[in-house]
C-alpha cells in the first residue's frame, strides 16, 4: 500500500501543510522541521502525490463532479440541483465526464487535488482509486451506489417502486413481460429496477439489454423484441428515455400503446407526460438528489460533520395511459 502525506506528517510530527511547504519549499519551514520530515519521507519510502500534496494546501472554493456523461435530462437535472446549493454556498463546480476519456485516473486525481471535494456518480471512478481517494481522505459524496466507508452516498428507493409498478400491471391483466435496458454491467439503481420487477414477477419476465440507456438504443431494442414472433404485452423499461424510444418503436411497428402493447419507463422526465400515450413511469427526486449532494459536500468540506451518512430519497409510482386504460386516467 502506497503511504500517503499523512502518514509521513504523522511520523515527523507535524502538520500536512508543513509537510508540503518542507518538500515543495513554498513557506516559511525551521530546518530542524524540515530534517524531520525528509528522515521520515526517507525512512517511510515516501513519493509525493500532486494529489497529496495538492490536499495538503488548502480550501479552493470549488467542488468537483464525476459522471459518465453529461447527455440526457437525468444528469441535466442533477446537475441543475447541485449547481444551485453550490451556488448558494459561495461555491465553483468543475464537472468532468469520463465518456470516451482515455486516462481517467489521471485526470481525476488530478481533479481531486484542485477542488475540496469530490461528487461521484455510481460506479464511474475504479474501486482501486476511490479506495486511494478515501485514504487520502478527499472530501467523498456518491450518487446512485451502495454505502461505502468513508464517504456519503444518496440514492433513490428502487425495489419497491419496481414492485409496485410490477403489481399494478398484473393488475391490468399482462402476464407476458419484458425488461428493456438489462444492465451490460454492475449500475446499481438499473439493477435494483430489474431485482424489484423480477421479484415480482418471476419467470414472466425477460431482460433485454441496450446498448445505453438512450432513446435511440431503446428504439432499437424494442423493434427487434416487438417485431419477434413472441412479443410481449408490457415493456418495462429502465428509465423514461429508454421507454420513449420503446414508443417509437411500437409506432413504427404500427402497434397501439396500450392496446398491443404497454410501456412503462423511470424518472419521470417532462417528456414522460408530454409524450403520446402519456409514460406511466417512477418518480425519483432527481434535483432533490443534486441539491443534497451538494449540501453533504459542504458540510465534510466545513467540517460540520466527518461521520459519512447514507440517505435513501423516496420515489413514486406514475400512472398514466402508456401501461392501460383506468377508471381515471392520471396525468401529473
Amino acid at each position: 500500500m502506497d503511504v500517503t502525506i499523512y502518514e509521513v506528517a504523522k511520523r515527523a510530527g507535524v502538520s500536512i501543510a508543513t509537510v508540503s511547504r518542507a518538500l515543495r519549499g513554498t513557506g516559511p519551514v525551521a530546518a530542524k522541521t524540515r530534517e524531520k520530515v525528509l528522515k521520515a519521507v526517507e525512512e517511510l519510502n515516501f513519493t509525493p502525490s500532486r494529489l497529496g500534496v495538492s490536499l495538503a494546501e488548502g480550501r479552493h472554493a470549488a467542488n468537483g463532479i464525476v459522471f459518465p456523461d453529461l447527455a440526457g435530462p437525468y444528469y441535466t437535472e442533477v446537475l441543475l440541483g447541485y449547481e444551485e446549493v453550490a451556488s448558494e454556498l459561495g461555491r465553483s463546480v468543475v464537472i468532468l465526464s469520463t465518456k470516451g476519456r482515455t486516462k481517467v485516473n489521471d485526470l481525476i486525481k488530478d481533479l481531486a487535488g484542485r477542488v475540496d471535494g469530490l461528487l461521484i456518480f455510481g460506479h464511474t471512478v475504479p474501486e482501486p482509486l476511490v479506495a486511494e481517494l478515501v485514504r487520502l481522505g478527499v472530501r467523498l459524496v456518491f450518487i446512485s451506489r451502495e454505502p461505502l466507508p468513508g464517504a456519503d452516498t444518496l440514492r433513490s428507493e428502487n425495489t419497491a417502486s419496481a414492485r409496485a409498478l410490477a403489481g399494478h400491471l398484473t393488475g391490468h391483466g399482462y402476464e407476458r413481460f419484458a425488461f428493456l435496458g438489462a444492465p451490460l454491467s454492475s449500475q446499481d439503481d438499473v439493477d435494483e429496477r430489474w431485482q424489484g420487477v423480477r421479484a415480482a414477477l418471476g419467470g414472466a419476465i425477460e431482460a433485454v439489454p441496450t446498448r445505453a440507456y438512450t432513446v435511440e438504443c431503446g428504439f432499437e431494442a424494442a423493434r427487434d423484441l416487438l417485431g419477434g414472433r413472441n412479443r410481449p404485452e408490457a415493456i418495462v423499461c429502465s428509465d423514461d428515455e429508454v421507454a420513449l424510444g420503446a414508443l417509437l418503436a411500437a409506432e413504427e411497428l404500427g402497434l397501439d400503446v396500450p392496446g398491443d402493447v404497454a410501456v412503462t419507463g423511470w424518472d419521470d422526465i417532462m417528456a414522460a407526460r408530454h409524450s403520446r400515450p402519456a409514460l406511466t413511469t417512477v418518480r425519483q427526486p432527481m434535483r432533490e438528489l443534486g441539491a443534497r449532494a451538494a449540501r453533504a459536500l459542504d458540510e465534510l468540506i466545513t467540517g460540520v460533520r466527518d461521520t459519512p451518512r447514507h440517505l435513501i430519497l423516496t420515489t413514486e409510482l406514475i400512472v398514466r395511459s402508456s401501461c392501460g386504460h383506468h377508471p381515471q386516467e392520471v396525468s401529473t
